[in-house]
Formats: C-alpha cells, sequence, structure tokens
C-alpha cells in the first residue's frame, strides 16, 4: 500500500491505521473491481473514451435522477470533501461545477484512477487515502461532503456519520447516500429471488447475501454491505440540524417485463418509495 497519496494540487500524509478485516475486504474489492470499471473493459483504460464510457453509462443509463437531486453545479467556490471517490465520476461533475475539491478514499487504486481523470478533463483536486471513520481534518473544515454509497460499507457506519458532521463547517451541507433496506431490490432481489427461491438463506444470513451479491465483482469480492431504512438514516444524521431523506434508483430492466410495460408515472412512483438508494441531505 502506498504511504502517501497526493495530488497535482498539494500534499498529506495517508491516515496509517492499520485496517481491520472488513475495511481490507472493502478495499480489496474495488482494487480488483474498480467502481464502474466494468463498463469501459473494452476501451483503453485512462483515456477520455474509457471515461466517458463510464459517465454516460451512471448518468443516462443506469441512474439518470442523479444529476438533478445531488446538484453538481450547486457549490461553486465551496470547500468540498467527497468521501470515498470511487474512480472519481461524481468527483468531476463537482470539480467542473467550481468547488475547492478534497477526496478521500480507501483504495489506492481508486485514488490513482480519480487522478487519472482529473488530468485527463483538466481539472484540480486533492486525493488523499482516507479511512470514512477516521477523517484527517481539523473541525469544520468543509461547506460540502458527500458520500454516495460508501459509508454502508464501513463496519461502524455511524462514526462515519459522525465524522461527516465534524468536519462540517456550522451551516454546511451533507449529500449522502445508503442502500435502502425497505426497497423491491432487497425485498425482491436479495431476500426472495435468492434467499428463498434458491434457498440461499438455508445456508447464508441476509447480510451474507448482500456481501455476495450486490457488488459488482469479477473476482469473488465479498465487501461488507448493509442497508438502511428511512428511519434508520434519520436516526443515525439526527446530530444534523435538519435532514432530507429521499428514495430512488430503480430500473425498468429489474422489473421484467412489467418494467417494459409500466406507465412512467407508475415508474417513477415505485422508485422515489421502493428503490434501492436513499439520499440524505443533512444541514449541519
Amino acid at each position: 500500500m502506498h504511504n502517501h497519496i497526493t495530488a497535482d494540487t498539494g500534499h498529506q500524509a495517508a491516515d496509517s491505521r492499520p485496517l481491520d478485516a472488513d475495511k481490507r475486504r472493502a478495499q480489496e474489492q474495488w482494487e480488483a473491481n474498480p467502481c464502474g470499471a466494468h463498463i469501459a473493459k473494452e476501451l483503453p483504460f485512462g483515456t477520455r473514451e474509457y471515461f466517458d464510457a463510464i459517465e454516460d453509462y451512471r448518468y443516462n443509463s443506469y441512474a439518470p435522477w442523479m444529476k438533478q437531486l445531488i446538484g453538481f453545479d450547486r457549490y461553486k467556490g465551496k470547500r468540498l470533501l467527497e468521501v470515498g471517490c470511487g474512480t472519481g465520476t461524481d468527483s468531476l461533475q463537482f470539480a467542473r461545477g467550481g468547488v475547492v475539491f478534497t477526496a478521500v478514499d480507501l483504495t489506492p487504486r481508486s485514488i490513482e484512477i480519480a487522478r487519472k481523470r482529473f488530468e485527463v478533463y483538466n481539472q484540480q483536486g486533492k486525493f488523499i487515502l482516507s479511512d470514512a471513520e477516521n477523517l484527517n481534518f481539523p473541525d469544520e473544515s468543509f461547506d460540502v461532503v458527500y458520500s454516495f454509497g460508501v459509508i454502508h460499507h464501513t463496519p461502524n457506519t455511524e462514526r462515519a456519520a459522525t465524522e461527516i458532521h465534524r468536519v462540517l463547517k456550522r451551516g454546511g451541507k451533507a449529500i449522502v447516500m445508503v442502500y435502502h433496506r425497505s426497497s423491491l431490490y432487497y425485498w425482491g432481489g436479495i431476500i426472495l429471488k435468492r434467499g428463498l427461491l434458491r434457498g440461499e438463506l438455508l445456508k447464508a444470513s441476509p447480510d451474507e447475501l448482500m456481501s455476495r451479491y450486490v457488488e459488482h465483482t469479477e473476482t469473488g469480492g465479498r465487501p461488507l454491505v448493509k442497508a438502511y431504512t428511512r428511519n434508520e438514516v434519520r436516526k443515525m444524521f439526527s446530530m444534523f440540524s435538519a435532514c432530507k431523506v429521499e428514495v430512488n434508483q430503480l430500473t425498468r430492466q429489474e422489473l421484467g417485463v412489467l418494467g417494459r410495460l409500466m406507465p412512467e408515472n407508475m415508474f417513477q412512483w415505485l422508485a422515489r418509495n421502493f428503490g434501492w438508494n436513499v439520499i440524505i441531505t443533512a444541514t449541519k
């Protein structure tokens, strides 16, 4: 593992704490299976075409609701921290929107790819190898903290939420996504399809099934994966002065034939009530 990860715009030492087993598994998962990289595996790594393909899939095919809900262009001039940048797809959108950008990630490979992405698109940012539960920044360092699909992979998710609160300035905003336990994917794809119809709950717990099937893997990685109800995330973020909770993320393909036939307004209702993502927008 690298001891120091820097970007062209700055230098900061990585957190040197030893990783526990769950964090090592998460690190190994995204070292071998970088987030979104399977979409562009036929393209030359690190080229504009490679990164464009990942970006196009994320915002036009997989989650077309994201740009409007997240509002990547609403924070010009703000100091923004991304906790868990992955391969830098969302990072790039914030940088294009004019933020003063810093990111942390547990995985050296993710840091490497995200830095390369910023170089390709001539954007500025600082990237640091670090742990979401132990952010190496002073209190009230950032105007915005963003973390999409990350803190549900760390053992102490509540501590990660507390760290996000700590490093935010008073009045600052946190935008965080975790997986939704009251979702069609959890109950239909994991519990019913995998667990009951295929009999896997006879040999494994729901948590083990989540670890086995949720994240894309070509190497058999099994990172820790958790999911939360709306009430659970409201409790987790109760230290904030205000907390808005929204749900989204569903594709018509997940619904099979029904998905192809369903009217758009019904499909959107399902996505906003039983989608796979819970998005928390909280103000300190």
